[in-house]
């Protein structure tokens, strides 16, 4: 019958850096076949994956044998003989469970067919012994016959014996080298775990400082926030200062041009005021004539009836000239004053500025 497949999935393959003992290696870019193959001339079973035209999976599955699954969809195990580590990454946990199953059933097949080949080479073993007693007998109980007998006697029993023995010989030679190859599975098996110990040992320290990296970025990713808020809340009151800086600008622009218009109302009132000399002079010269008629008032005593209208006249219009005088001093002064606050509020709102 030869070799065939007993169960096949498919998996992505890994194998144990060689040079670290740490770190997986892809062995294949992508999903592959695995199967269990159980060669019936040998009665062993094997675990066989290709990729393409490369082997990437050749490991015969011994009693001694481990299958751990490290993660919901991740499998390994050790062959001490290919001496390597292989891992199994699937895409459902269903998939590593049926795989898991499969190799504890493998294995157990593996086991029963080891003990059925000691019970086989335990019986040869017994049987020779046996057989070894018999001649002996036969050969002590024909001392006293023929030679005819003896040779007739003998001579199967013999010859039985030397095939028994060779078979026994050849049953024990196989024994010792596969207790040898056992022995050295076992001492390879026994570094190979304690490698995975020291492994799986460094990879508890690694992850412990990698909780500490992650606590310590955490932490410094919330002062970072912390920090950006702060900038944020000062850019925000920042702008809100520009605001500000923005309207008083503004106000200022306003003011100034108010007192660019008051100045030139202050120019306007000062040229109005350049008249006012020539109204004083005009009134001095009114009352110096006043009181030149005033003298001549006294010496012409005769012309007072004829120009008392006239000087009444003169007088009327001088209290309008007088009042109007008056009311323009004040229209000024009030300006004046009014000028005067409006340049120190500007000088305070400028001090605030």
């Amino acid at each position: 019958m030869g070799e065939q497949p007993i169960y096949t999935t498919r998996a992505h393959v890994f194998q144990i850096d060689p040079t670290t003992k740490k770190n997986w290696v892809p062995a294949s870019k992508q999903a592959v076949t695995v199967s269990y193959f159980y060669d019936s001339t040998r009665n062993s079973y094997r675990i066989i994956s290709v990729d393409g035209s490369k082997v990437i999976i050749n490991s015969t599955i011994t009693p001694n044998m481990t299958f751990t699954k490290t993660s919901q969809k991740f499998g390994q195990w050790a062959d001490s003989r290919a001496n390597t580590v292989f891992g199994l990454g699937f895409s459902s946990e269903q998939q590593l469970t049926k795989f898991a199953e499969k190799f504890q059933e493998v294995k157990e097949a593996a086991k029963l067919a080891r003990d059925k080949s000691q019970e086989k080479v335990e019986t040869l073993s017994n049987h020779s012994q046996e057989s070894g007693e018999t001649p002996s007998t036969n050969q002590a109980s024909s001392i006293n016959g023929t030679d005819d007998e003896k040779i007739s006697h003998v001579g199967p029993e013999a010859a039985l014996l030397k095939s028994e023995n060779e078979l026994l010989k050849s049953a024990v030679e196989q024994s010792n080298t596969n207790a040898k190859k056992w022995e050295t599975e076992l001492q390879t098996l026994r570094e190979n775990n304690a490698r995975l110990v020291d492994a799986l040992q460094e990879s508890s320290a690694n992850v412990e400082s990698w909780k500490k990296q992650l606590s310590a970025c955490k932490e410094e990713s919330d002062t970072l926030r912390e920090k950006i808020a702060e900038l944020e809340a000062q850019c925000d009151e920042a702008n809100q200062e520009k605001q500000r800086n923005a309207q008083l600008t503004v106000r200022v622009q306003e003011l100034e041009t108010e007192l660019h218009d008051k100045e030139q109302e202050l120019e306007n009132l000062r040229k109005q005021a350049e008249i006012i000399p020539q109204l004083m002079a005009e009134c001095e010269s009114i009352t110096a004539k006043l009181q030149a008629a005033e003298i001549k008032n006294k010496e012409l005593e005769g012309r007072i009836e004829g120009l008392q209208l006239d000087m009444e006249d003169s007088q009327h219009k001088q209290g309008n000239m007088k009042n109007e005088l008056k009311k323009f001093m004040d229209i000024l002064d009030g300006k004046i004053d009014e000028l005067h606050e409006f340049r120190q509020g500007l000088s305070k709102l400028g001090v605030d500025n």
